[in-house]
Formats: structure tokens, C-alpha cells, sequence
């Protein structure tokens, strides 16, 4: 039971990563983190996959070598982000929404500038020249 309850929750935050990396403001690393670890307890299978695809190439292992994303990456996150939170609280006038969307806005500015650690673009580029040879 333990197992499959496990696998439901790997699959929930796969799910929630893959569609993080179309919106913004849901965070794509994290949730692949969570489903890979989760699929490592439940899913050798699974497991092996979720490591085999594009995404987490992409997303997870630059972060898991360097131990935390570019500046520069970190900026076009906060722009992409802010600029549709902005569209979102110009179409949708309401009070509630523009808390909401605040509350959202400061939280993704707190993690880019305290929690996730910001890597230099050169480690990023040998990083990814180690892995072509």
C-alpha cells in the first residue's frame, strides 16, 4: 500500500513539474526533485525513466551539479513570471486577486533571492562542456 501511495505522489509531482516548465510560476526543479526521489522509493521502473527524459536533464541535473541556478536564469524567471501575474491582475480587477498574485510575486522574489543559490554561468557552461565529452 505504502508503495503505491508513493508512485501516486511521484506521478502527482512529475505532472506538477512538466507543467511548470510552461508556467512560471510553478516551479519545475522542485517537483522533479520530489517525483524522482519518490519514484527512487516506489519505482525502479519509473524511476529510471523520469531520469532518462529531456526535462529533468534540463532542469534538474545543471541544478543538482551546480547547486543552484545563473542570475541570469533567475531574472528571466522573476520577468516571465511577473509579466503574466501583471496581465493576470490588468484582466482579472479584483481585490482578491491582486493579493493573491502579490503574495505569489513576493514569494518567487524571496526564493530567487534567499533560498535558491545563484551559480555563475561559467560553472554552468563547464558543466555542460564535461558532459558533452
Amino acid at each position: 500500500m505504502k508503495r503505491y501511495l508513493l508512485l501516486v505522489c511521484a506521478w502527482i509531482a512529475c505532472i506538477a513539474g512538466f507543467i511548470g516548465v510552461f508556467v512560471p510560476v510553478l516551479p519545475t526543479t522542485p517537483f522533479l526533485l520530489l517525483a524522482t526521489f519518490l519514484f527512487a522509493k516506489s519505482s525502479p521502473r519509473c524511476h529510471a525513466w523520469i531520469q532518462s527524459t529531456g526535462v529533468y536533464r534540463k532542469y534538474v541535473v545543471p541544478f543538482k551539479e551546480n547547486g543552484g541556478i545563473p542570475a541570469s536564469v533567475k531574472v528571466r524567471i522573476l520577468a516571465v513570471s511577473y509579466v503574466l501575474m501583471g496581465i493576470s491582475a490588468f484582466l482579472v480587477q479584483r481585490w482578491y486577486i491582486w493579493l493573491v498574485l502579490g503574495l505569489v510575486a513576493l514569494w518567487l522574489l524571496y526564493l530567487m533571492c534567499f533560498r535558491i543559490p545563484t551559480t555563475s554561468i561559467e560553472q554552468l557552461k563547464l558543466s555542460d562542456q564535461e558532459e558533452a565529452e
